[in-house]
């Protein structure tokens, strides 16, 4: 079985719900840098202060920032599922290295792939629970503004980066920073493509399958 995974893929592709469900199948713990540092900030550590200052202007973590932060999570797993990391060609061979160092080498990357109207379809749809972080389409998950969170009972509410200009912006910073990041993993042999469209559970089908193979 494989363990240690990387999900990567543009935005509204779903890495954050397969993440979930291969966690909960598995056994094995989820992260994403985004669910990493709200933690980060509810407990007020200095990380969580330094993060916030550049997700508050919706900008790219730096490379070492982004690294400090999933290593404080990694610690001493040696099974877990990244959610949208790492972002960018220096993360990734600095987070190799780190692995290789530990003996821990990825075992597998999936890519999420969907097509420019599908990501933006999705992402003026979506709705995010401002208490634990869970996101919802609107039309996938029948869900309005007005409704609790299925998840906690939180609070749902649109993100101020859930507009056609900042999405354009986000897919701007994907297509120059982290679709090299799946050419990398391409190269090494580790990267496996998914098409997103076929919708949840064929995704998550996909996913179990090949996890279920020895790496």
């Amino acid at each position: 079985m494989k363990n240690r995974i990387v999900l990567l893929g543009p935005p509204a592709t779903g890495k954050g719900t397969q993440a979930a469900l291969l966690s909960a199948t598995f056994g094995i713990p989820a992260a994403s840098t985004g669910a990493i540092l709200r933690e980060e900030s509810r407990l007020g550590t200095d990380l969580g202060k330094e993060a916030a200052l550049w997700t508050d202007q919706g900008s790219l973590f730096p490379d070492e920032l982004a690294l400090k932060v999933v290593w404080s999570w990694v610690g001493e797993k040696s099974r877990f599922v990244l959610d949208g990391f790492p972002r960018t060609v220096g993360q990734a061979h600095a987070f190799d290295e780190g692995l290789c160092a530990r003996s821990l080498p990825l075992d597998a990357v999936y890519f999420l792939e969907l097509s420019d109207d599908d990501i933006r379809k999705r992402m003026l749809s979506r709705l995010t629970c401002k208490d634990c972080g869970s996101v919802f389409n609107e039309t996938f998950h029948d869900v309005t503004l007005e409704t609790p969170c299925p998840s906690c009972g939180g609070t749902l509410h649109r993100r101020a980066d859930d507009t056609v200009e900042s999405l354009e912006q986000r897919l701007e910073q994907y297509r120059e920073h982290t679709l090299p990041v799946a050419e990398h993993y391409r190269k090494s042999g580790l990267l496996r493509p998914v098409d997103s469209s076929s919708g949840r559970d064929a995704v998550f089908s996909e996913l179990y399958e090949d996890m279920k193979e020895a790496a």
